[in-house]
Order: structure tokens, then sequence, then C-alpha cells
């Protein structure tokens, strides 16, 4: 099937489950290639919740050492813990 049909075909309504997730349909996953792990963002556009797949620029390493998440009750310096991990690892000083 093509994107385009696809894009103007409704999909059968999906359940909300009691953690709030959805099951997107295997037809619209294989479209937009979203395989397991894919990280997507979220927003409100017009009422409506818009899924997008995350595009990042540049270094993936970078982007994900430098992203946050507000279960964090402090920040969390990932190039200091990995190397206070080698030291340990590795009984340096």
């Amino acid at each position: 099937m093509q994107s385009d049909t696809l894009e103007q075909t409704k999909m059968p309504k999906r359940t909300v489950g009691p953690k709030g997730q959805i099951v997107i349909p295997k037809r619209l996953r294989e479209t937009a290639d979203m395989k397991p792990g894919t990280d997507v963002t979220l927003e409100m556009r017009d009422g409506e919740i818009v899924i997008t797949k995350l595009k990042v620029e540049g270094n993936y390493t970078e982007h994900y050492t430098s992203t946050s998440t507000p279960k964090l009750k402090k920040s969390v310096n990932i190039k200091e813990i990995i190397s206070e991990e080698e030291c340990r690892r590795h009984a340096l000083p």
C-alpha cells in the first residue's frame, strides 16, 4: 500500500490502556519505518496528539548524554559515571 493512500485511510479505533499506552497499527509502523526502540516525540496540535519519529541532529551520544527526564531528582553527569566505573573496574586511582 502506498504511503499517500495509507495517510488518507481511517485506522480502526484504539483503546488507551491503564498505563496510557496504545498500539500503533503494524501498517502505520511499517510505513513510518518504526521498529522496536524507535524514539518518538508527542505534541498536541489543534486538539490532536501527533506522534513523530525523533530527529537527532549531529552526534547521537551527545544527544542522549544531554537528555534529561522529569523522573530524575538531580542532574546526572553520564561522562563522570562512566569514568568512575572505568576506574572501579580497572582499579585505577
